[in-house]
């Protein structure tokens, strides 16, 4: 629902370099504003004459990862009385949060838009799956923006700081923070962490919706009851964007991921790994794949304990599903992903039967 109260777009992450990418559009007399929530071909965009509800049908491309999301800036035209608002042109992204969609297709389905920061929620409820932190700081690492892993529920778990230890194992270089929603426990150490524009991201349940309300000092989104079960059930259904108190930033809350593929991520896949492919660096062949080859520096940091085969299997199964999401959209590279596939795998035989 659109409003009139005026708004100062300095507290939604407006600057200088924003104002001279829209410079042109200014110009053409449009509006400059960031989307705040888009549904069904419209959306809300943040204006410097308060919130004003758009129509969003020019700016629906083919491409999906260039359709419209919260957390874009727009350029946005008053039409006429029965158009209303419209959003003419989007303003290019400084990053972009970037999942495979829920079909497994070669496909992008971007999550949030022009963010600073990626805080990955993770439940403290139950044993973190470590394999998913780490996809999802893959797909932090690779939005451009920096990520900060969040485990919640910290009133659950008498064993936090263990499970933290584990975590900042899998999450290399990445800040670790344990709060509790529910007593305020280290919701201000993250809030003072957190960039001029976040995104939170994890699974349903793992109380994200909580931990927003929280760090806005609102109840700015619907939390249901816990279950028998111990987690919480939000009701997110859509991208919100949300202002920090004191005009610290904002906070865009996304509803919860049953699944999270990596798509075009290497470089995103070498930030998380960064570890492994340092020892990767110094195996004697440059083409080693870490099955038994002689000088593996991989299969040695194994045998001493430096890297554990669980971080080894994540990497590799990272890899191969990024190399196979690409490859469904690149012919030339999947008849050669095939040709490497198949040469590894004579190496791995011949080097089973010395």
């Amino acid at each position: 629902m659109s409003s009139t109260t005026p708004l100062d777009l300095s507290r939604y992450g407006w600057d200088e370099d924003w104002r001279a990418a829209f410079a042109p559009y200014a110009a053409q007399g449009l509006i400059p504003g960031r989307v705040a929530r888009v549904d069904r071909g419209l959306c809300d965009v943040v204006t410097p004459r308060g919130t004003l509800r758009a129509d969003t049908a020019l700016v629906t491309p083919r491409d999906p990862v260039r359709i419209i999301c919260t957390g874009d800036w727009a350029a946005v035209a008053e039409g006429a009385a029965e158009i209303g608002y419209q959003v003419r042109t989007l303003l290019p992204r400084r990053t972009a949060v970037i999942r495979t969609g829920a079909s497994k297709r070669s496909e992008g389905q971007v999550l949030a838009a022009n963010v600073d920061t990626v805080v990955i929620a993770v439940s403290l409820a139950v044993e973190p799956d470590l394999g998913r932190v780490e996809r999802f700081l893959a797909l932090a690492w690779e939005s451009g923006a920096d990520p900060l892993v969040v485990l919640t529920k910290a009133d659950l778990a008498p064993d936090a700081d263990l499970i933290r230890a584990d975590v900042e194992g899998a999450a290399p270089g990445v800040p670790v923070h344990v709060v509790s929603a529910t007593d305020g426990a280290g919701v201000s150490a993250l809030r003072a962490a957190l960039g001029a524009s976040t995104v939170l991201v994890g699974q349903s349940g793992v109380g994200k919706s909580t931990l927003a309300n929280a760090l806005t000092g609102v109840e700015a989104m619907d939390v249901r009851a816990i279950g028998v079960d111990g987690k919480g059930r939000h009701t997110t259904t859509t991208r919100e964007l949300l202002t920090l108190p004191d005009g610290k930033g904002v906070l865009i809350d996304t509803p919860g991921l049953r699944g999270v593929g990596v798509m075009d991520a290497e470089a995103g896949l070498q930030q998380v790994f960064a570890d492994v492919e340092r020892l990767a660096a110094e195996c004697r062949f440059a083409d080693c794949g870490h099955d038994g080859e002689p000088g593996c520096a991989v299969q040695r940091a194994l045998d001493e304990g430096e890297l554990s085969f669980r971080r080894l299997d994540s990497y590799r199964k990272l890899q191969r599903e990024n190399l196979r999401m690409a490859a469904r959209s690149d012919a030339r590279l999947r008849a050669e992903l095939t040709r490497v596939w198949k040469q590894r795998g004579r190496t791995a035989r011949a080097n089973r039967r010395l």
